[in-house]
């Protein structure tokens, strides 16, 4: 926020969110962020933009972050995999907010990421978690895409067929338990937080791509 008397800028608190599916809502963001402990001074959220083929200074609302985040200021999102799914792109970004000194912060495992760092080992593990949780961030979109390519072909070549067990979990549900897997987060703690059963947060883990496949067959 920009002072019109004279003094230093008002630091701020911004909640960036991408909503690219149904079951994204901002609302839903912007509630597991407030019980999260965190208060905006604004909500900046874009819809329907995919994060794999549409980088952050791309989307319109992802553009104005740019041009309204300042030193001290601090960016709160879900997890990275809201500033984008393409690797290059999550990195990118996220060090050029740090080198503005931004804060960036997520509500998933409450991370922070501080370009005022200066210990070089701290800066080494620093770089090398944004590194992760990219490459996280866009292997989760590529199996998320391949399977649910092969859930449609499946769905098409036999209409008629047994499709298997119908999953016990929504697509929803599915989602959040694969973001808090990212997260670091165990399978008692997942299973307490979404209702949905600790073998079921296994079965995901081993295999979400064939999760992701079943719900695809349903259509669910």
């Amino acid at each position: 926020m920009i002072s019109t008397d004279g003094r230093e800028p008002t630091l701020q608190t911004v909640l960036y969110a991408r909503v690219s599916t149904a079951d994204q809502t901002l609302a839903h963001q912007q509630t597991q962020a407030e019980k999260a402990g965190f208060a905006f001074d604004a909500v900046v959220a874009d819809h329907g933009v995919s994060g794999v083929s549409t980088n952050l200074r791309d989307r319109p609302e992802g553009r104005r972050l740019f041009d309204m985040l300042r030193r001290g200021d601090v960016l709160v999102v879900r997890w990275v995999d809201r500033l984008g799914r393409n690797y290059a792109d999550v990195t990118e970004t996220l060090r050029e907010f740090m080198r503005r000194g931004v804060v960036v912060r997520t509500i998933i495992n409450g991370m922070e990421f501080d370009g005022a760092t200066t210990d070089p080992m701290k800066c080494a593990v620093r770089d090398a978690l944004i590194a992760f949780m990219a490459a996280t961030a866009q292997a989760q979109a590529e199996a998320t895409k391949v399977a649910q390519k092969a859930g449609i072909e499946h769905a098409k070549g036999r209409e008629t067929a047994y499709r298997g067990r119908k999953p016990s979990f929504t697509r929803s549900e599915y989602t959040a338990v694969r973001d808090m897997l990212a997260g670091g987060k165990g399978a008692s703690e997942i299973a307490k937080e979404t209702g949905v059963g600790r073998q079921t947060v296994y079965r995901i883990k081993e295999d979400p791509a064939g999760a992701e496949k079943a719900l695809a067959v349903w259509g669910l």
